[in-house]
């Protein structure tokens, strides 16, 4: 039997780690595409005369169809129809969004193009543009597509390197993917050649979408690459044909066993807490940094840029430190307590370009500890064959913090700079925002994002699933 088991694809580190690659490339492609639009809110203010709140609206469109349940039913695809069909829908769905949200922004969509006359009657009766409604379903179906692929992903890497490197190479895959976020704020400026600073800026934010599509076509290539090397190894392990990897028939009443597990519950809200804590951030950092610093969208990417490429370097050690050493509750903790502190330091400090230096690294070091040490716990606490299902509720429940949160930093920050947007659509240069009461927001989920972390860690202590245990079995 040891003689058959040193014959698998995933016994040669060399080969599994090729597949790790394969499929976090295709994670970098899309996390691009989530970010680019980011370090370009004024561009899209100033060009298509889009509002604070529906850029809050476009920016959590996202998760929309998610959240009604199509992240469900991605974690039932998967756990039924196994890696390699739900990889490749996932891919699939991730390019049509991205050309609908592309047709959007198009000059020749907005300038009377087809459809444009019925999406500018139901953009009046839901108060916006018909350019957001149109790229936010888009977004929307890119995001089905997305959260469709990291589910996947997270299961493809267990199917690997459970009893390996498990944390450290989910550590791998997401800083692979944030290196893809990390470009969006670096170069997302550049690409759409924005020129000027504060709001007197011009580019085409257009650039920036094409340069993304094309990244996503790459990524749905590289998946379809893994398809092969997942199927060897399911041949190898003697699995059914069409890849479905549960030895028994998932049920749609697994959903209940699974939300009966309070340490899944605990993991899952700690998980939106977080998550709201920094992507809906991301989404008006850039923004944020013009008014507070008086900076270029170009010196606000970079900064914001700062925050992934820390996590690129800490999760993979911060994985390998798990996997050895353990403490994986105890980092959540920690974690959630730099993302208030860097949170509050954004909303009260008098901020300056060193200052928000450090808020964004700190954010980083926290964007390292939380994840790298949140995903690799799962399997601890549901059995291998509800885990798809189980990525896909937590992914789920994430998605309506990340849903809500931009809506709601959109209206805080109307609310709180009444007439403010108006200005800067009628071509006000001095008109700045106020984000204090906006990273306030962020501060608080960080602080309950600790108090369940302890919720957590208390739950482990008593139901001994090994959260602080090392992942790799000597």
């Amino acid at each position: 039997m040891s003689e058959q088991l040193t014959k698998l694809l995933k016994d040669s580190k060399g080969i599994r780690w090729t597949a790790l690659f394969l499929v976090a490339f295709t994670m970098l492609s899309a996390y691009f595409f989530v970010d680019m639009i980011a370090p370009l809110q004024s561009l899209l203010e100033n060009n298509y005369k889009w509002s604070p709140s529906t850029y809050g609206f476009f920016s959590g469109s996202e998760y929309m169809l998610n959240v009604l349940g199509f992240l469900i039913l991605s974690g039932i695809i998967l756990d039924k129809m196994g890696i390699r069909f739900t990889g490749l829908t996932s891919a699939g769905v991730m390019l049509l969004g991205g050309l609908i949200k592309c047709y959007g922004l198009t000059p020749y969509f907005y300038e009377g193009g087809l459809g444009f006359g019925l999406f500018e009657s139901i953009g009046e009766m839901v108060c916006l543009p018909p350019t957001a409604l149109v790229a936010s379903i888009g977004y929307a179906i890119f995001g089905i597509g997305v959260e469709m692929c990291g589910i996947t992903v997270s299961k493809a890497i267990v199917k690997w390197f459970k009893g390996k490197e498990l944390a450290l190479a989910m550590g791998m895959e997401m800083a692979t993917a944030r290196l893809g976020a990390s470009f969006a704020f670096a170069f997302s400026p550049i690409i759409s050649g924005v020129k000027g600073a504060g709001n007197e800026i011009t580019g085409n934010p257009l650039n920036s979408v094409y340069f993304g599509l094309a990244l996503l076509a790459i990524g749905f290539l590289t998946i379809l690459v893994y398809v092969f090397m997942d199927k060897k190894l399911d041949s190898q392990m003697q699995e059914d044909a069409d890849g479905s990897e549960p030895a028994e028939e998932f049920k749609l009443s697994d959903i209940g066993i699974i939300l009966k597990n309070k340490a899944f519950l605990y993991i899952s809200f700690l998980c939106v807490l977080f998550y709201s804590g920094v992507f809906p951030f991301l989404k008006y950092a850039v923004n944020m940094m013009q008014n507070k610093l008086g900076v270029s969208p170009e010196t606000a990417g970079i900064i914001s840029s700062m925050l992934p490429i820390g996590t690129i370097i800490l999760t993979p050690l911060l994985g390998f430190y798990l996997d050895t050493k353990g403490k994986g509750a105890t980092m959540m903790i920690f974690g959630a307590a730099l993302l208030t502190f860097a949170h509050l330091v954004f909303a009260i400090a008098p901020l300056n370009i060193a200052l928000a230096i450090f808020a964004i690294i700190v954010l980083g070091v926290a964007f390292s500890l939380v994840p790298a040490s949140m995903w690799p716990s799962v399997p601890k606490i549901v059995e291998d064959r509800y885990l798809g299902s189980a990525y896909a509720l937590i992914f789920w429940i994430q998605n309506i913090g990340l849903m809500i949160i931009p809506m709601l930093i959109g209206k805080v920050l109307e609310w709180v700079n009444p007439g403010v947007g108006e200005r800067i659509a009628a071509g006000d240069v001095t008109a700045i925002y106020d984000y204090t009461y906006p990273m306030l927001v962020f501060a608080a989920l960080g602080f309950l994002a600790i108090l369940l972390g302890f919720m957590l860690r208390k739950e482990d202590r008593k139901m001994e699933y090994g959260l602080d245990a090392p992942n790799i079995k000597r």
